[in-house]
């Protein structure tokens, strides 16, 4: 990437306090549903439809971290840490600490972040690509 596309992009990062690396896999409909501080790791994967609220941390100390399945929401204040999977259709509680692999389907809370029960049917992710006709 040219010198001034990554100047510009560090610009725009400091001014919102989002950190998102330009070498991050990020599928289509991604959506940051407030302003305010976020943080993902270079070496994450996000699927499509995935809306993060703020406060999100997404972070590895070694290695790769987080690979998030497609239509996941991940509310506010919450920390992804290490090589785990979250799979698609997933739903992830305000406040949770998740440091292990969460199934597809699931509403996972707490600190650490465990299953509580199969996600029903949602209306959190209002963003979708493409958009319905």
């Amino acid at each position: 990437m040219c010198r001034i596309a990554r100047l510009f992009l560090s610009l725009k990062m400091r001014k919102f306090g989002i950190q998102i690396p330009v070498e991050t896999s990020i599928g289509h409909g991604f959506y940051i549903g407030h302003g305010g501080p976020c943080v993902v790791h270079h070496t994450a994967t996000i699927g499509n439809n995935c809306n993060i609220s703020q406060y999100v941390t997404i972070g590895a100390t070694l290695g790769k971290s987080a690979s998030i399945g497609n239509e996941v929401y991940i509310g506010p204040n919450v920390c992804i840490v290490e090589e785990v999977t979250i799979g698609s259709r997933s739903l992830i509680g305000a406040g949770a600490v998740v440091t292990r692999n969460i199934p597809a389907g699931s509403t996972a809370v707490g600190v650490p972040a465990r299953p509580i029960d199969k996600a029903r049917q949602h209306n959190f992710i209002t963003n979708r690509w493409p958009p319905a006709m």
